[in-house]
């Protein structure tokens, strides 16, 4: 079976689930946009630890096991 949409019913239809997801599920919007902001913060995170210096596997597990000396 074949379904042909016209662009304006498409566009139509769009519209209408835009509509119902701003208006009956707000909460579910939110969580993908919080998400969505999560991705971007630590992407942004890993591009900018890529310009430091690494850090060895032993200087992470010591500041594990023992704190972060100031």
């Amino acid at each position: 079976m074949e379904i042909i949409l016209k662009e304006q019913e498409l566009k139509q239809l769009l519209e209408e689930i835009i509509f119902k997801i701003f208006t009956e599920k707000r909460e579910m919007l939110k969580e993908i946009i919080e998400e969505v902001i999560e991705d971007i913060a630590l992407s942004k995170a890993i591009e900018e630890g890529r310009k430091n210096e690494f850090v060895s596997k032993n200087e992470i597990m010591d500041i594990i096991e023992n704190g972060l000396k100031v």
